[in-house]
Formats: structure tokens, sequence, C-alpha cells
């Protein structure tokens, strides 16, 4: 079956980075789109970046941009999001996705498989 399960969350603290990687199988990995969401406690599951199918074209939210970096391998049927400069309000669960295209990614509704998450906790 579809599973899709991350790892490489953690406490660290504001500042540092982290690497989070979302494994993949039970589907053709490399047709897919992959996004990033995550969910701070409370609050509703937002946007973090997508990367189309082929790796060649990535896509963040605003308030990521020059920090996080997603990244692929197909062979390996994995997707990376790389976190730098971490802050405290990144605290979430955070979640890979299979689904979206280059135009149609930023929503949760634009994905067909979702991960289980994986808490990332950043202290002051």
């Amino acid at each position: 079956q579809v599973q899709l399960v991350e790892s490489g969350g953690g406490l660290v603290q504001a500042g540092d980075s982290l690497r989070l990687s979302c494994s993949a199988s039970g589907f053709t990995f490399s047709i897919f789109g992959m996004g990033w969401f995550r969910q701070p406690p409370g609050k509703e599951r937002e946007f973090v970046g997508h990367i189309t199918r082929s790796g060649l074209s990535t896509y963040y939210a605003d308030s990521v941009k020059g920090r996080f970096t997603i990244s692929r391998d197909n062979a390996k049927k994995t997707v990376y999001l790389q976190m730098s400069s971490l802050k405290p309000e990144e605290t979430a669960v955070y979640f890979c996705a299979a689904g979206g295209s280059a135009n149609l990614y930023s929503k949760t509704w634009d994905y067909d498989y979702w991960g289980q998450g994986t808490q990332v906790t950043v202290s002051s």
C-alpha cells in the first residue's frame, strides 16, 4: 500500500538546521510531485514547499524562502527538506505529501497521499 514516512524531526535551538526525510513506497514516486506542509499547535496545516516530479523546479512559501530547500532522489524514492535558521514559531508537525503540479501545489487538496508527520520543536 501507499506509504510516506517522514523522519529527522526533533528538538533544536533557534538558529539551528535540520534535515527531514520522507521515504515513499507503494506508488510510482518519480511521477509525483512532492510537497512539504507543517501544522503548528492549534493551527491549520500550511504549505512549506513543493518539488516537481523531475526535481527541476521548486516552490516555497514566502516565510521559508532562502532558508529551506527541498530536494529529491527518485532512485531512493525519498524527498528531503533542509531547514536552516529555524525559528521557534516554526515548531510544528511536518508532513510530506505526494501530488500537486507545477501550477497547483500550495493547498492540501492538491495532494493525493500524506505521511503521518514528524515533530519539529524549535526552542528559543
